[in-house]
């Protein structure tokens, strides 16, 4: 049985409720008849109070949906000196960021916190005062993060919202103990679900390393195991096969250059100002949202350098330094300086060879042993110029990117088939409680045994 149909088992024997009426509003339509509408300023009011003397220190932050613990002595994202601007929350309230709505669809936005803290006072913080059940107030609330409700209430997208925008939204109210049998549903199906999505992202980990080993052992000991070895003197690259050469990347590639440091003022058409982000899966493509710049200024950076096909492209500059891809058929275009490209010297250094050798993890683990740290890290042309490659003849250069394209293949679409598996889950579980939540199937029979 595979993972989607062991989630889809969740839905197979709920009925609907015996009797429906009309809940008036087009986003929820029918509801159980015994089920009610309330306000949200009937049931939960806001919380606010402040962190007075900066007495509280456990800091609390919302991420993908969850309440987490923040280190103060963290370097990472930005921290107030002092923490007198923050809330006080507590176990039990439902957090709410209602901000950037116009820009960011994809953030999932309610929490449930767990623990007395502190979080930002830019949150809506929520406190159920009656006839709630803590659970099934957060599973409905995040139904409607999930089925992005909050993104069309008051008539249209708006920036931001309040708990003055919040305080009418309409909440279903089943009888209480419905809703903890709701939410017991919920808890249970949800984590198995979640365990299997888990379960599957760690497959594709080892699918990932596979590539990763796949593709080190083809490039530094070639495809036929009998070849007597040697030792390289390189302490790095230890031994490798005896007719193969050791060169600088400055020696085997005819240009190596990154791309412009002063990026001109963007145009709302003209030629694409491509970088790392346009790395997509080890393929270099265009975005609707690139940036653009003007003919005129195109034109002027070409002056200093022109990325060509089969030019193959690494990030050198931030977080997701390492990055691969070869330049295929494209229109015009021109890189940031987050990317470096390499022109390799065709009776020396095949392009397919050379872009499979930087993905190698002894090259990539030698890229970041020498990567320099200011605002974030990044490595300099000179000293990518002076790293060494592996040079086997030509021929058996091209000999290995071709096996490496059937191999690579064969491993992208099992990871592929796994990202597909792992999306239909997710969509699985977004249903599976919005149904719940909203009365669209009975589960108050459900016994898991």
């Amino acid at each position: 049985m595979s993972s989607v149909e062991v989630a889809q088992r969740f839905f197979e024997e709920f009925p609907a409720y015996s009797e429906y009426k009309d809940s008036g509003i087009d986003w929820l339509g029918k509801i159980p008849k015994h089920w009610i509408l309330k306000p949200l300023f009937t049931l939960m009011k806001e919380r606010n109070e402040r962190n007075i003397g900066n007495k509280e220190q456990n800091i609390l932050s919302l991420s993908y949906g969850k309440i987490i613990r923040r280190n103060v002595d963290d370097n990472f994202g930005l921290l107030p000196a002092s923490f007198e601007t923050y809330q006080i929350v507590q176990d039990g309230n439902i957090i709410m960021r209602l901000t950037d709505l116009q820009n960011d669809k994809r953030s999932l936005r309610i929490g449930l916190v767990k623990e007395f803290g502190i979080i930002t006072s830019a949150y809506v913080c929520l406190e159920i005062i009656q006839e709630l059940e803590i659970s099934f107030a957060y599973s409905l609330l995040h139904s409607y993060d999930l089925t992005k409700i909050f993104y069309s209430l008051g008539g249209g997208v708006r920036q931001s919202m309040n708990y003055e925008d919040l305080k009418r939204l309409p909440i279903l109210c089943p009888p209480l103990e419905e809703q903890k049998q709701i939410a017991t549903f919920l808890d249970r199906a949800t984590t198995e679900i979640d365990q299997i999505i888990e379960q599957q992202k760690q497959l594709i980990t080892l699918l990932e390393e596979e590539r990763t080993t796949v593709i080190s052992h083809a490039v530094t000991k070639g495809l036929d195991p009998s070849v007597p070895l040697q030792d390289s003197g390189i302490e790095w690259l230890g031994k490798i096969p005896k007719h193969w050469d050791v060169k600088r990347l400055k020696h085997t590639c005819s240009v190596i250059k990154d791309g412009t440091h002063q990026p001109p003022q963007r145009t709302e058409n003209g030629f694409p100002l491509l970088s790392v982000r346009n790395i997509i899966d080890g393929k270099f493509v265009n975005l609707e949202d690139d940036s653009l710049i003007s003919e005129q200024d195109f034109k002027e950076l070409q002056r200093s350098f022109i990325v060509q096909e089969n030019d193959v492209l690494l990030a050198i500059v931030g977080a997701t330094l390492g990055k691969v891809a070869i330049v295929e058929e494209m229109p015009p275009f021109t890189i940031q300086r987050s990317l470096a490209f390499f022109r390799p010297r065709s009776p020396i250094l095949y392009y397919r060879y050379l872009s499979a050798f930087l993905q190698s993890s002894i090259f990539q683990r030698l890229l970041w042993k020498n990567v320099g740290f200011s605002a974030q890290p990044g490595i300099y042309l000179g000293v990518l110029g002076n790293l060494h490659t592996l040079i086997p003849p030509i021929s058996e250069q091209q000999a290995i990117a071709l096996f490496l394209d059937q191999e690579t293949a064969r491993i992208d679409e099992a990871i592929n088939n796994v990202r597909s598996q792992i999306e239909k889950l997710e969509e699985y579980r977004t249903v599976l409680i919005s149904d719940a939540v909203t009365g669209k199937i009975d589960v108050r029979g459900f016994n898991k045994e």
